[in-house]
């Protein structure tokens, strides 16, 4: 007969078996990352397209010219020194509104961050203002100060103003209160814990805020120089 004994066992437990399967990790979470050279291919690929759209004449160059047209412009333009004349009023409006706006801005928004009295009467007056389109303030503006650069500053400086000081009141509100329960718990003074605590925890906010309205003065320079301006990259050639 067949001795049992010689047979093979019917489930060996070796060590490969025995051994954990690896698992893949799988909560990495959502983190998209920017490709190196994913945008600049973009970009040259849109100009391009660009390009052949015009030199192949399915657009009008009357309505859309090409980058090389537009590139020639600006290049005859700047060996006349009309595009440095021009830009440099542009850029001379765009930082003193930016400039008179953010420091306002950043004024009311610690004042809303910090006191009741300023929350209450400030937030009320940024909420019924903001809405409105600044550049529609512009001939009010010119009412009440005059032709010339006056209004054109106030109508940049009043768009960055409203949103620096959100940024900033929104970027005090998110400071943790436990940093600031444990700086007062220590004794130390109100103007250390605004320099020590809340202006660093802020400062995200607030540089985002700069960031919102460094566009907010350019989209609202180009309004303004095209509605009445003498110079300037945006205002209406004399005819």
């Amino acid at each position: 007969m067949l001795d049992r004994s010689e047979l093979p066992d019917a489930s060996p437990q070796t060590d490969l078996e025995a051994a954990p399967r690896p698992v893949k990790f799988r909560g990495a979470g959502f983190t998209p990352k920017a490709g190196r050279y994913s945008g600049w291919i973009a970009l040259v690929l849109a100009i391009g397209l660009w390009q052949l759209a015009g030199s192949a004449g399915w657009v009008n160059p009357l309505f859309l010219p090409t980058p090389s047209a537009i590139a020639a412009a600006i290049y005859k333009l700047a060996l006349s020194g009309a595009l440095w004349h021009h830009l440099s009023w542009s850029i001379m409006r765009i930082g003193t509104g930016w400039i008179l706006g953010t420091i306002a801005g950043v004024i009311v928004g610690f004042a809303i961050g910090l006191s009741s009295l300023a929350r209450g009467v400030g937030i009320t007056f940024i909420s019924a203002l903001f809405p409105i389109p600044k550049i529609a303030l512009l001939p009010l503006l010119i009412l009440w100060l005059g032709i010339g650069e006056e209004p054109k500053i106030a109508t940049i400086a009043l768009g960055v103003f409203f949103s620096t000081a959100i940024s900033v009141y929104s970027g005090v509100d998110n400071v943790p209160r436990n940093l600031i329960r444990m700086a007062q718990s220590f004794n130390v003074p109100f103007h250390a814990i605004v320099r020590r605590v809340i202006w660093p925890g802020a400062l995200p906010s607030i540089l985002a805020g700069f960031r919102i309205t460094a566009s907010v003065a350019l989209l609202l320079v180009v309004s303004a120089e095209m509605i009445g301006a003498e110079f300037g990259s945006c205002c209406r050639p004399a005819i």
